[in-house]
């Protein structure tokens, strides 16, 4: 799918076509007021004060007419410029647009773009004209808060997208009704994976018991790999007190993310956001010898961040999350293969999940803005230069992004695009020195001095939520084998004369450990069938006459058409060697 924001001619595209909305808006309701149109990914949206009316589908259509009226009309699209002055009285009636341009410098060009007697302020360009804007569709309405603030007055918002060619729009809308698919919220319900509840509280997902199976899996899994490379397991608690985070720099940088503290016995606590202070102590509990690193501890740790209630994005933003985390400590002369060690482990868990579409990058420092980071210039180049060095060793392709480091270090994102167009942050590890100097880490080199070690902090699936998120979208809720809920569904023909064989099966595989279901319900065999299509469950074994006296089995894979014939037995290996591979989903 098409980033419209960052291609610049979809870009001009779909702002001009969101002032054919907003000229189409104003013909039919004249009142009409308009806060910001901005493009967006997917196309574009303007927020709209309709006053007491509220959009709905109705609205939606007469709006798309007036637009094609507007568009054959071929309206000139012509830029104004205009002094801070001549702006605000141009617009003394619409306090959205005096609000926009108060905020703008004295001296400064003001921008505004006329289509016959509709003037709307935009930096453009613009196209030259209204028919050019033709292939267009407006995709959805909704509420927003003005400014995004809750105490502010709700606004309509219309969404909509704009190509050169129908071709084009027909595979965008295609696209888009596929991700609405995908989409993980709407598969979690679907599925019974997760759920949330305001009664709970916004952005804290639950999980239910056919989601929890999956995550346990996805647990097990990588704690299964981090023990076969020296990974140490540990547990440590999801508060902290405060002092711990001002000894870390996170109460100084970080506290607006965190959850308020709370004062018990005259100290403070808060939840923790993120696990490398508690295991900076940890490692600062024991003596430690150059022989004994790199020590590698790792947590599946449960943390919480207040992000704000509009950046909630089903399981892949939440306000809690389990981290697959880990600090390495390690000697300096270790930094680049303990790093190469983590960048093969990210890619070969990707291979497990069949991840192709994904991309590296190097998080630095913002060197104009240093105050957003702390330790000195020479830490952070040597940190930088450390994680430039490997990357080039490894060939691996990636780009860089000034600005986007830890305040503590500079970092290698794994930036992956999920199946619905949002890109997003799966894994990270980020080289730090400047944690060791705050927490006053030591350990004894072979010369008996003490010196600091070197953290690695990594998570290679991110939070588990998140992975989640991206792992429903790719796969549309039809997760590998030995990932699914429920394995194998069983339903006999009829429960006079299959039910026993039917139940005998059911055993079979469970003793070998399968997730099975037996559907024994007086129903017919297509609304069964169909039913367990819906539930994406990975096979469906029908048992009749020829099944029960033949000890066999006969399955249907999801998403296939045939049925094919087994005994009980060889279904039984093949399924296990699915599973045992970790085989995907063909």
């Amino acid at each position: 799918m098409k980033n419209i924001k960052e291609d610049k001619e979809l870009n001009i595209l779909n702002h001009s076509c969101a002032h054919l909305l907003a000229h189409a808006v104003k013909r039919l309701y004249p009142d009409a007021l308009f806060w910001v149109g901005p493009v967006i990914e997917e196309g574009f949206y303007y927020d709209i004060d309709l006053g007491d009316v509220v959009v709905n589908d109705d609205i939606i259509e007469a709006i798309s007419k007036e637009m094609k009226k507007i568009v054959k009309e071929n309206k000139l699209i012509k830029r104004l410029e205009l002094s801070k002055e001549e702006a605000l009285e141009m617009f003394a009636n619409d306090p959205y647009k005096i609000d926009i341009i108060e905020n703008l410098n004295e001296d400064e060009v003001i921008s505004a773009y006329k289509q016959e007697d509709f003037v709307d302020l935009c930096r453009g360009p613009h196209v030259e004209s209204t028919k050019l804007l033709k292939h267009f569709k407006l995709l959805k309405h909704s509420g927003a808060y003005y400014k995004g603030d809750s105490k502010n007055k709700v606004l309509q918002r219309i969404y909509g997208v704009c190509f050169q060619n129908e071709e084009d729009l027909n595979e965008h809308l295609a696209l888009l009704e596929d991700a609405k698919e995908r989409d993980h919220r709407k598969l979690g319900k679907d599925l019974g994976l997760f759920m949330m509840d305001e009664l709970v509280g916004k952005g804290f997902p639950m999980w239910l018991p056919n989601g929890f199976i999956v995550r346990r899996e996805l647990v097990d899994y990588m704690i299964n790999q981090e023990v076969a490379r020296g990974y140490q397991h540990v547990m440590t608690p999801s508060l902290g007190n405060v002092n711990l985070y001002k000894t870390s720099g996170h109460w100084a940088h970080y506290k607006d993310d965190m959850f308020p503290a709370m004062e018990v016995d005259d100290e403070a606590y808060v939840l923790r956001p993120m696990n490398c202070p508690h295991h900076m102590v940890m490692f600062k509990n024991s003596f430690h010898s150059y022989r004994d690193l790199p020590i590698r501890i790792a947590e599946i740790a449960n943390d919480f961040r207040f992000e704000s209630s509009g950046s909630l994005c089903g399981l892949e933003r939440t306000r809690a999350f389990t981290q697959n985390d880990s600090h390495i400590f390690c000697r300096e002369n270790q930094i680049k293969d303990e790093f190469k060690k983590v960048v093969e482990l990210i890619l070969d868990v990707y291979k497990d999940f069949g991840f192709e579409n994904y991309s590296f990058r190097l998080s630095l420092r913002d060197v104009n803005n240093k105050e957003k980071y702390f330790g000195n210039d020479d830490l952070w180049e040597k940190s930088e230069t450390a994680l430039r060095e490997v990357l080039n060793e490894l060939g691996a392709d990636f780009y860089e992004a000034p600005g986007e480091a830890a305040f503590y270090g500079p970092k290698l994102d794994v930036q992956v695009r999920s199946a619905i167009g949002h890109d997003v942050t799966l894994s990270t590890v980020q080289i730090d020195y400047q944690l060791p100097e705050r927490f006053e880490l030591e350990y004894v080199d072979e010369d008996g001095n003490k010196v600091r070690p070197v953290v690695i902090h990594r998570a290679i699936m991110g939070t588990f939520d998140r992975f989640m998120a991206f792992l429903i979208e790719e796969t549309k809720g039809q997760f590998p084998l030995w990932l699914a809920p429920v394995q194998v569904n069983v339903i006999p023909v009829n429960n006079e004369y299959h039910l026993e064989y039917a139940k005998k099966v059911v055993s079979d595989l469970k003793r070998v450990g399968l997730r099975v279901e037996l559907d024994d319900r007086n129903e017919k065999l297509g609304y069964k069938m169909r039913e367990s299509q819906t539930r994406k469950i990975n096979y469906n074994l029908v048992l009749g006459n020829k099944e029960r006296d033949e000890l066999s089995v006969t399955y249907r894979k999801h998403g296939k058409e045939e049925s094919v014939t087994l005994p009980l037995n060889d279904f039984i290996d093949m399924v296990k060697d699915e599973i045992d591979n970790k085989k995907l989903n063909k």
